[in-house]
């Protein structure tokens, strides 16, 4: 009998070892310590033997079981243990996967996209150009010499530096240089528009910033008339900003288109009846444009009596504040993850 129960014993412990969940340790634990177990039936079976041996054997079972209870409680505790390790560095293939965040085009690239896509469909060429500028092509070029009053009209950030046709270097307050190089290279006909940062060097408030985004547009041909340049502008608006879309032109100065024109459109808010968006002139605009100056062609080597152009450019921000209601320009810059998501 006392050999019985040290095999028994050792039997019951290697088998613990090896367990290595909870279904196992309980299995074991019926096997060997529940009312059927291996060593409760030892435990009856002593009622039959002498009080002498039943005493000694009583002893060494007693003994047995409580080296198995204490097996088993350490058992559990290792599978425990297991468990808290799993749950930390395993996952529940049966659960939802977790949402990926995904990143998505910024508001002004959006538009600029929008904008260039749509006068591609009109057939114009998409191009770029340098955000540090001659004085020359920014200016000059543009027939805005050193000592013109227009000039009062940018705010500029002078690069000091001297080189190229005598001028300085700045940072380009519009995208209309890009006419000059343009035209400089390419015989017409020429239909392109230039979308890019331009800088001016003023005050930030809630319709102004020293950095922003502009599209500029330009076709010269033979025989272009400012009906073209309506034409053309009452399509971009409306596919831009809806079919329902009104617009007018209003004669306006700019130094290197004559005649010059701002192009506005009907409030899209109060249907042209005044609000506080529109300043209550039922009336937003979007855009300044014109024919090209005769100087202009000239001096970039066309003859101005045979041909003939139109150009405009628009802020990129406007046409976004203008397009959902937006009434700070800050808030394209600001990088508010809360503000981007809306587009």
């Amino acid at each position: 009998m006392a050999l019985n129960l040290r095999e028994l014993q050792e039997q019951a412990l290697r088998e613990l070892a090896d367990i290595s969940d909870n279904e196992g340790l309980e299995t074991w634990r019926v096997r060997y310590l529940g009312r059927k177990g291996a060593l409760t039936q030892v435990l009856r079976s002593l009622a039959s033997l002498p009080l002498e041996e039943r005493k000694a054997l009583g002893a060494e079972a007693n003994e047995a079981k409580v080296v198995l209870l204490q097996g088993h409680v350490s058992a559990s505790g290792r599978l425990r243990g297991n468990l808290t390790v799993l749950s930390k560095e395993a996952f529940d293939i049966t659960l939802p996967g977790r949402p990926f965040p995904l990143g998505r085009l910024h508001p002004i690239t959006q538009v600029i996209r929008e904008v260039c896509a749509i006068f591609s469909s009109l057939g114009f060429q998409v191009v770029e150009g340098p955000e540090v500028e001659w004085d020359y092509y920014n200016f000059e070029a543009l027939n805005i010499p050193p000592e013109h009053p227009a000039r009062d009209m940018f705010s500029t950030f002078w690069i000091d530096f001297a080189g190229e046709k005598g001028r300085r270097m700045l940072l380009r307050t519009h995208t209309s240089p890009m006419q000059i190089r343009v035209m400089e290279k390419t015989a017409p006909p020429v239909r392109v528009v230039v979308p890019g940062k331009v800088f001016r060097y003023e005050a930030t408030d809630a319709t102004h910033e020293a950095m922003f985004h502009q599209v500029e547009g330009l076709a010269v041909d033979r025989g272009i008339t400012m009906a073209d340049l309506k034409g053309t502008l009452f399509e971009f608006v409306r596919l831009l900003f809806g079919e329902d879309r009104k617009a007018r032109f209003r004669c306006t100065y700019f130094p290197f288109v004559e005649p010059g024109v701002d192009m506005a459109i009907d409030c899209f808010l109060c249907k042209g009846q005044g609000c506080r968006v529109c300043g209550n002139s039922g009336w937003l605009e979007v855009l300044g444009a014109g024919m090209v100056h005769p100087e202009v062609l000239d001096r970039v080597g066309y003859d101005s009596g045979v041909y003939s152009g139109f150009a405009f450019g628009m802020g990129v921000e406007r046409l976004a504040m203008l397009r959902w209601g937006i009434e700070d320009i800050r808030l394209f810059f600001q990088n508010d993850i809360r503000f981007l998501r809306q587009f």
